[in-house]
């Protein structure tokens, strides 16, 4: 099984399929996960195979971090496109994370003032009024919805803590907009029962809570690398792009990764 986990909290430049040219900020320990979820298919691997004693990263590390890493980068001639805050788990469980954003937004403006702010985030500490209000610094404030079916999370994103998905479908929709769904379309199965969640028993109501939402855009992907369990399958370009059509039929503009 290979699984991706950082050593330090800033990494890459990396090309991303849906933003660009991307530099990571990783909020989480080095070597080792921490997670408000525990997703079947996630590419740094199951919670329990990759916890670690290490601290989190300070905020001046991080800070100091990217300005260093921005200065390098100017000094071979290369501006990413994109900042994004991803890595070892979710970046939101950082006691400092407002505190960060703001720094970072100040580095960003000093250094590559032409680089957007990212943020790839599970949106399970958006029921917090300051996690919501710094999410709003970010370009793009992509927060994950693979489903409104209760268990099918519980057996795929396997929460790790309280959620509730009305609850999440009510707090996202407190953006008024500011924010990029991104949803895993998947098929296969675990445990026995069906993992395909490009069905009309998911894609309508489905639908109704993007309708709701109201998001900038949605983001529609699939596996695209080795998953800690096994039995998961890409979802079909066919049912992706259906999905993408009743999408934008809503109004709401899509990017399909297959």
């Amino acid at each position: 099984m290979s699984t991706i986990i950082y050593d330090s909290p800033v990494f890459g430049p990396i090309h991303s399929r849906r933003l660009g040219i991307s530099l990571g900020i990783n909020l989480l320990p080095k070597g080792g996960k921490k997670c408000s979820f525990d997703c079947i298919y996630c590419e740094c691997g199951l919670n329990k195979e990759r916890r670690t004693k290490n601290p989190l990263p300070t905020a001046d590390e991080v800070v100091e971090g990217l300005r260093s890493k921005l200065l390098e980068l100017r000094a071979e001639g290369i501006v990413p496109d994109v900042l994004t805050f991803a890595g070892n788990g979710e970046p939101t469980l950082h006691p400092h994370f407002p505190e960060i954003v703001d720094r970072v937004r100040d580095v960003r403006d000093s250094l590559c003032p032409s680089a957007k702010m990212s943020i790839l985030s599970n949106a399970t500490q958006i029921r917090r009024p300051e996690i919501r209000k710094a999410l709003l610094h970010f370009d793009n404030n992509i927060l994950k919805l693979d489903t409104v079916n209760p268990t099918y999370i519980n057996k795929v994103d396997r929460p790790q803590g309280h959620y509730d998905v009305e609850e999440q479908i009510e707090y996202l929709a407190l953006f008024n907009g500011h924010c990029i769904i991104q949803t895993m379309l998947m098929k296969g199965e675990y445990e026995g029962q069906s993992l395909d969640n490009t069905t009309e028993e998911f894609v309508v109501p489905y639908l109704e809570a993007l309708a709701h939402i109201k998001p900038q855009a949605v983001m529609l992907y699939t596996l695209d690398r080795e998953t800690p369990v096994s039995g998961l399958e890409k979802a079909t370009p066919e049912a992706m792009q259906s999905i993408a059509s009743r999408i934008r039929s809503l109004g709401i503009e899509v990017s399909v990764s297959c």
